[in-house]
């Protein structure tokens, strides 16, 4: 041990800390959301208080860029570099802009923006729009929101709206919980065990973001958020009972809706050439999008505790995000010992 110590300490100080190969399982393709307008206003209508005025009939165009406008410059007419697949946020300045044209030359500005497609156009401050605004958003059927938020602050509430609704998504076979603030996305052959060791770790107290199917989406490029698909939500099979609603069963405490993911975790049945990493010096990792999460291999065998398997690989991870590498520690000491030994 001593001498795999030593050569794996070498290894760690010369920067080869973790693995060159990153796992990336089987999954379904990248998924490139497609926004309605109907459906980011059914989403979204109480966070940034919308109210429909007019253009019913554009419910159904879709929002191209997940983005925010102010037509400023189209409003003023020039429309070269008028970005009209993004929602279109007006306020009490480019209102005053329009109340001081003359009304057909007003009328025709917005008649102009809507010709450009956009998805729809929200007002910002209950401003009450000029009444050819709605005239023209029914001709074109473009919808026309209202909201009482000031017009940064719809704009800054929209585009996170829009982020979330825009994040590149993928599914990913395997069970998704929460532990102890660890998001943990519990991989493995069908049989393997996973139901069952998701049961133990319900029972312990912890939380099930989704069961078998898991959604994941990532946000700014930089984290994972996993969540369940709308039919299986707070759901789980179990092999030999069925169906199980966990909220009915564990309570509020055994659900959430989603998670970000710090972990993977793959159980896999113990066979003699299967290789494992018993110091855990050298980190592997998992791809989901293009982004690398620390990823541990467990091997399942009669009598193994998973449920505490896991738990401890949610802990030890825990521990790592904040600096602390057990593995490290021990590798450091134990040269450290062999040094002094050679002296």
């Amino acid at each position: 041990m001593a001498t795999s110590a030593s050569r794996r300490g070498s290894r760690t100080k010369s920067g080869s800390g973790s693995r060159s190969g990153s796992r990336s399982g089987s999954r379904s393709h990248t998924q490139i959301p497609q926004v309605t307008v109907g459906q980011f206003y059914t989403q979204h209508a109480d966070t940034l208080q919308l109210k429909l005025l007019a253009g019913a009939g554009g419910l159904q165009r879709f929002i191209r860029e997940g983005s925010v406008n102010r037509p400023g410059l189209g409003l003023a007419g020039y429309f070269k570099y008028f970005a009209g697949n993004r929602v279109q946020v007006i306020g009490s300045s480019e209102t005053s802009y329009l109340k001081s044209l003359p009304a057909e030359e007003g009328r025709n500005r917005i008649r102009e923006m809507f010709r450009h497609g956009i998805p729809c156009l929200m007002l910002a401050r209950d401003i009450k729009p000029p009444k050819m605004i709605l005239e023209e958003a029914e001709s074109a059927e473009i919808a026309v929101f209202q909201s009482p938020l000031t017009t940064m602050r719809l704009i800054n509430a929209a585009t996170i709206c829009l982020e979330i609704d825009f994040a590149p998504q993928v599914t990913e076979h395997g069970s998704m919980v929460d532990i102890q603030g660890i998001g943990i996305l519990i991989r493995g052959k069908s049989g393997v065990g996973k139901s069952e060791c998701v049961l133990s770790l319900l029972d312990r107290g912890h939380s099930l973001v989704a069961d078998d199917i898991t959604r994941i989406r990532c946000l700014e490029n930089r984290e994972l958020v996993g969540t369940s698909t709308e039919i299986t939500r707070f759901h789980m099979e179990v092999r030999g009972i069925g169906i199980i609603n966990v909220a009915n069963l564990f309570g509020v405490r055994g659900i959430r809706l989603e998670k970000r993911l710090d972990l993977v975790v793959t159980l896999a049945e113990w066979t003699p050439d299967l290789e494992i990493d018993r110091i855990g010096l050298d980190q592997d990792h998992y791809e989901i999008l293009q982004i690398k999460v620390p990823h541990v291999t467990i091997p399942v065998r009669p009598g193994r505790d998973l449920a505490t398997l896991v738990e401890v690989a949610a802990c030890d991870q825990k521990l790592r995000s904040m600096g602390q590498n057990s593995a490290l520690e021990f590798n450091e000491r134990l040269l450290a010992v062999m040094r002094n030994r050679e002296k």
